[in-house]
C-alpha cells in the first residue's frame, strides 16, 4: 500500500491445463476408435457380428457422452474469470476436440450399428 510500510504481494500462479480438457479429448478419441470397431464388426461379421457391433456401440456412446460432458465442464471451468492469486486454467482447445471427437464417435458408432443390422438382416 503506497504511504505505509505494508505492500500486498500477488504470487504469480501460472496457468494450468485442465484436467476436464484433457480427459475429455483422451475420452473423445477412445469413442471414436471404438466407432470404428464398430464399423468393421458390422461391415465383416454376420448375425455375431451385429450382437458384437450392439455391444460396442454401447461403449463408445458412453465414451461419447463422458467426452462431450467433461469437454463442456472442462470449457467452463477454463472461462470462470479467476482473482489474481487463484489458479487459472487453459486448455479449451483441448476441450473442443473432445467434444468434437465424442460427438464424431457417438454418430459414427450408431452408423455402425445400422449397418450391421442392415447386413445382418440382409
Amino acid at each position: 500500500m503506497p504511504g505505509t510500510p505494508f505492500g500486498v504481494v500477488h504470487l504469480d500462479v501460472p496457468p494450468v491445463t485442465s484436467g476436464l480438457a484433457i480427459g475429455s479429448l483422451v475420452a473423445g478419441i477412445a469413442s471414436t476408435l471404438v466407432s470404428f470397431l464398430v464399423i468393421c464388426l458390422g461391415a465383416t461379421a454376420g448375425s455375431q457380428g451385429a450382437w458384437a457391433a450392439g455391444v460396442f456401440t454401447v461403449l463408445g456412446l458412453l465414451a461419447g457422452t463422458a467426452a462431450v460432458v467433461a469437454g463442456l465442464l472442462g470449457r467452463r471451468q477454463i472461462r470462470r474469470p479467476a482473482p489474481p492469486p487463484a489458479v487459472r486454467f487453459t486448455g479449451g482447445g483441448l476441450a473442443v476436440a473432445g467434444i468434437s471427437c465424442g460427438a464424431v464417435g457417438m454418430v459414427l458408432s450408431l452408423l455402425g450399428l445400422g449397418l450391421a443390422l442392415l447386413l445382418a438382416l440382409a
